[in-house]
């Protein structure tokens, strides 16, 4: 048990000049956390690639670096540091931690290790729990992440413990898209799979220096066509989707290459 009489001397020597220093750093890195997190997600998006994934990625392990930072130099300024105050000190913040905040110590801890083991960063697309979207910024006890239709879905770290979390580019800006197309099985499949692969190729969107892949499924309905290929930028991926599937159904109608016309069942 933590000892009453130390805590309140280590509250002693608090003093209304002590509260003003410890008040003035505390306003000053907020200040700096805050410009952390304007100005480096800015100067991000203007270098793209992967300089722009590490930039983002860093911005909370600045920011947790500051906050440690700033309990470093505020403790002392509060607490005579002696070792006993020390004890007392962080051994009530424990118990109080532990106690009244044991959900958010363990989103806190789990945003610690994902700090430290990087399953996820700003600039990666994720899934977690059905929830597809880009990592926008990752806090001390969630990650925020923005879905395809502009929604932000708050993501708490202790996910981590119980989830599976897949992970699109997984810190790259290298993210492969899948165009699909159902279609009747009269036809030349090899002339078919070069077909939507010089689709792919030529599509001005394509790292034509990454694998284009053109994968077949045989099915009772009919030939599942799976177009594998990488956009330039991950943020493109539903635009580069849409335009691989619209210019492969173009030129299969030109090859008279019909579409399936019953409902299929999802592979």
């Amino acid at each position: 048990m933590i000892d009453d009489l130390g805590i309140k001397s280590a509250f002693a020597s608090i003093t209304s000049q002590a509260l003003l220093k410890a008040l003035l750093v505390i306003i000053i890195a907020s200040l700096v956390i805050v410009a952390v997190q304007k100005v480096l997600p800015r100067v991000a998006e203007k270098l793209g690639g992967k300089p722009r994934l590490y930039l983002l990625a860093s911005v909370p392990l600045l920011r947790l670096l500051i906050i440690f930072a700033t309990i470093t130099v505020v403790v002392p300024i509060l607490v005579e540091p002696s070792f006993e105050n020390m004890v007392a000190i962080f051994g009530a913040l424990a118990l109080a931690l532990g106690f009244a905040f044991k959900d958010y110590a363990n989103s806190l801890i789990a945003g610690i290790v994902t700090l430290y083991e990087m399953p996820y960063r700003p600039g990666d697309w994720i899934e977690v729990d059905g929830q597809y979207g880009v990592v926008r910024a990752i806090n001390t006890r969630a990650a925020e992440i923005v879905t395809p239709d502009d929604t932000v879905v708050i993501i708490p770290h202790n996910k981590l413990w119980n989830s599976l979390i897949a992970n699109g580019n997984d810190g790259t800006d290298n993210l492969m898209c899948t165009a699909d197309f159902y279609l009747e099985a009269n036809h030349d499949v090899s002339q078919v799979r070069d077909l939507l692969r010089d689709v792919a190729f030529t599509s001005p969107r394509t790292k034509t220096w990454q694998p284009v892949l053109v994968i077949v499924f045989n099915k009772p309905w009919g030939m599942h066509y799976r177009v594998k290929a990488y956009p330039f930028d991950p943020k493109e991926q539903f635009q580069f989707v849409s335009e691989l599937t619209a210019r492969g159904s173009a030129e299969l109608a030109r090859q008279n290459v019909k579409f399936v016309s019953v409902p299929v069942v999802a592979d």
